[in-house]
């Protein structure tokens, strides 16, 4: 449980007083976890700052209005891809366009009220909420009869303004709103949200930040979000049925992101729709995928794990998932499938493994094996500890039998390579056993160079291994990034499925090659 849950900020100054701490570090973090709650939200369709091509053409010979000519239909579409403040304003243009904004199914980003448009980004925490903005929010929204393309409201402190922010929803789900995304600027950080939200069947992608969900036992049953594609609840208070309410009642939800819960996730997925899952910046309890036909893609980033205790991440109906990662060896127990424990469809892999951990390292066998039609691994190495106990070549020689690792395996992508004898040895392994193994790319962590080590000698190890298939292609660079506090990741790129293998950031082909 998170130790600011329920606490008003006044209290938690004072705490931080008490413990002679600075009261400056509380509105920090907090700007922090806005900071990463706006990274993981959807960009609005429309920009304030978007230019106009035609602006300033002087190949119009004689100033004769011809926009106001074309078409209903094709005004109404030049209206809809201009922000709030703009398609009220064509209003008057002229007569033509008097009655057209209130036809158009409206795009509201409150940031784009604001003097600077949201050019300076987030408001910091401490600064008085912008009642201008909320004032304004209001007004367009009573006067627009609807329906409402999409709405970002991010800005205001709801606190504040409990008043304005139930009259919103209730206009919302009154008028209709295909788009949502709403988000609670603390303090308090596990407001209620208020049940109104779930009476709205027009929505199709729904964001919620830093929000209490309402207690789910007293929505009522016929609540349900038809048409609902697309959830995000970032940095949320829920309990476990709660979430299991929102995935039951949501029969066609494709894209469901869980990011900075606010307590431990114990996730139950039973879903006839699901494609991708991510879940981020969570402690990570048990993730048990029940009934998921139609999962192609499963993602964990920066998931915590409570110290000595182990989560669970049990695989069942999965038959469709393609996509698995990172998974962490040695603080996660996988169990795939439900006799063989196996899973037959998974192709990419991620791995998250300590490899100056004998405990960690000697858990990834077991999670290889699970994997028998894999085509590509990706290995995050991390060394946040002095290490304790030596795996060599031998370790993986004797581990039994790893069917992909000899049959199936075509791509290795090792990340912060930090010339550990395990590291060597694993790659040496891969690099041994693997028949069809066609590319293995190895990024060195950018700490070897600094630190004055002979990176050819830590490396020539694995170069010189007798290759079991010898026209395997080796890529060596030098890492681009510093203080590496985690795998490379883009949570756009993860649901976006044009993307093959959205681990692959390709980051390090703009980075220094090594040649041996």
């Amino acid at each position: 449980m998170d130790p600011m849950i329920g606490v008003s900020r006044s209290d938690m100054l004072a705490g931080l007083e008490r413990d002679g701490l600075d009261p400056g570090t509380l509105d920090a973090g907090t700007n922090l976890l806005l900071h990463v709650v706006y990274d993981y939200l959807p960009d609005p369709p429309v920009s304030p700052t978007a230019t106009l091509s035609l602006a300033g053409a002087s190949w119009v010979p004689d100033g004769v209005d011809r926009i106001s000519c074309l078409p209903d239909v094709v005004l109404r579409d030049i209206i809809s891809r201009l922000p709030a403040k703009d398609a009220a304003r064509t209003a008057a243009l002229a007569s033509r366009w008097r009655p057209l904004w209130r036809s158009v199914p409206l795009t509201l980003v409150d940031s784009h009220l604001l003097p600077d448009g949201g050019a300076r980004g987030q408001l910091v925490i401490g600064a008085p909420s912008p009642r201008a903005v909320t004032a304004a929010v209001s007004r367009v929204l009573a006067a627009h009869p609807g329906p409402f393309r999409c709405v970002h409201l991010t800005r205001t402190t709801m606190e504040e303004h409990r008043g304005e922010m139930s009259r919103w929803l209730d206009i919302l789900v009154a008028k209709g709103v295909q788009e949502l995304i709403f988000v609670n600027r603390p303090w308090p950080i596990d407001l209620r949200l208020p049940a109104t939200l779930f009476s709205c069947s027009t929505l199709t992608r729904l964001y919620l930040g830093v929000w209490r969900l309402p207690d789910t036992a007293a929505v009522p049953r016929g609540a349900r979000f038809p048409n609902l594609k697309e959830l995000g609840l970032c940095f949320c208070v829920m309990e476990d049925r709660d979430l299991a309410f929102m995935l039951e009642r949501s029969p066609v939800l494709e894209f469901l992101v869980l990011m900075g819960s606010q307590t431990g996730v114990r996730l139950r997925l039973v879903s006839q729709s699901l494609r991708c899952l991510q879940l981020g910046f969570t402690c990570l309890e048990d993730i048990e995928v029940v009934d998921a036909p139609r999962l192609e893609r499963l993602f964990q980033r920066d998931t915590d794990v409570t110290e000595g205790d182990t989560a669970t991440i049990k695989i069942g109906r999965a038959p469709n998932l393609r996509v698995l990662g990172y998974l962490q060896p040695g603080e996660q127990e996988l169990e795939a499938g439900s006799k063989e424990k196996i899973a037959l469809s998974v192709q990419i892999l991620a791995i998250e493994v300590r490899f100056g951990v004998r405990s960690a390292v000697k858990k990834v066998p077991g999670f290889l094996r699970c994997f028998p039609n894999l085509e590509t691994l990706h290995v995050q190495s991390r060394i946040d500890e002095e290490p304790n106990g030596k795996v060599n070549l031998k370790f993986w020689q004797e581990g039994g039998p790893m069917k992909c690792v000899v049959q199936s395996i075509k791509k290795v992508f090792f990340y912060e390579f930090q010339g550990l004898r395990s590291e060597v040895a694993f790659l040496k392994f891969i690099a041994e056993r693997g028949r069809v193994l066609e590319q293995m790319v190895v990024v060195v962590a950018s700490e070897c160079f600094s630190s004055g080590d002979n990176v050819n000698a830590k490396l020539k190890p694995l170069i010189s291994a007798k290759w079991s298939n010898k026209a395997c292609k080796v890529e060596l660079f030098k890492s681009p990034l510093d203080n590496v506090g985690g795998p490379a990741y883009c949570h756009e790129i993860a649901s976006d499925f044009e993307v093959a293998d959205p681990f692959d950031l390709n980051y390090y082909y703009e980075a220094e090659r090594i040649s041996l």
